[in-house]
């Protein structure tokens, strides 16, 4: 299982948020290429960004911010938040990013999805399903759909996608554990697609039975940022 640590980009810093909250938020590190250098010069290779301003704005707010990390570290980075267009995928690979995440369009828009696939390839691109009691949220998870994650999953997986990001919106950012149920049914449902997981996560424990679920990798975010889990814990995974 691979480890990613989060950098969620708000106002040019990196910052936490509680349950999505964009009123509970909690600047982790003013200094965004600080912070990833952090996680370069400690071996980690892969990192999940999201671009909270550009998830509320729907457009890719911080993206010079995201090239300029890419280019400053040369760290594998996923990217996720504000994705709305073929056009501002191919300028994020452009520029160097690995992987883009599909968000709310994989709801709104499956067609966008699979244009992406056709373009880019499946492993450039990634779907990221962020649910709210198993329904999937949208536009910044301000908004939550009729639409339950297991079924986005299949449907997207019949399309041809084969990694997802999967979050439990309100366990992101509480460090009551990860929505254990949720992965063990996408993991035995999914069978050519591998998942993410992402939310709740705090503790090596944790991470220990997402693992022995067969999770293909996790986010950690707050329990890096308060002192639950260390680098050198993420590295032990292959972070």
């Amino acid at each position: 299982m691979h480890i990613l640590p989060a950098i969620d980009i708000k106002d040019g810093q990196a910052v936490r948020l509680f349950k999505g909250d964009f009123e509970q938020k909690t600047v982790v590190n003013p200094d965004v290429l600080g912070q990833a250098r952090i996680f370069a010069d400690a071996g980690i290779t892969f990192i999940h960004v999201v671009d909270l301003d550009g998830a509320l704005a729907g457009q890719a707010t911080n993206r010079d911010l995201i090239a300029a990390l890419k280019a400053a570290t040369g760290l594998g980075i996923e990217v996720g938040g504000g994705i709305r267009t073929l056009k501002q995928i191919r300028d994020y690979l452009n520029v160097g990013i690995d992987r883009v995440i599909i968000g709310s369009m994989a709801v709104k828009n499956p067609d966008f999805v699979q244009e992406a696939l056709n373009q880019f390839g499946a492993d450039r691109i990634v779907v990221g399903i962020d649910a709210k009691r198993g329904w999937v949220a949208t536009e910044g998870w301000l908004k939550t759909s009729r639409v339950d994650y297991l079924s986005l999953a299949k449907e997207m997986e019949a399309m041809g996608v084969r990694l997802f990001v999967y979050t439990d919106v309100d366990r992101d950012g509480t460090l009551s554990g990860p929505n254990f149920d949720h992965y063990r049914k996408l993991t035995a449902e999914l069978t050519e697609a591998r998942v993410i997981a992402s939310g709740g996560i705090a503790s090596l424990t944790d991470l220990m039975k997402l693992q022995e679920i067969g999770t293909a990798g996790a986010i950690v975010g707050k329990a890096y940022y308060n002192g639950n889990v260390s680098l050198e814990d993420l590295k032990r995974f292959g972070g």
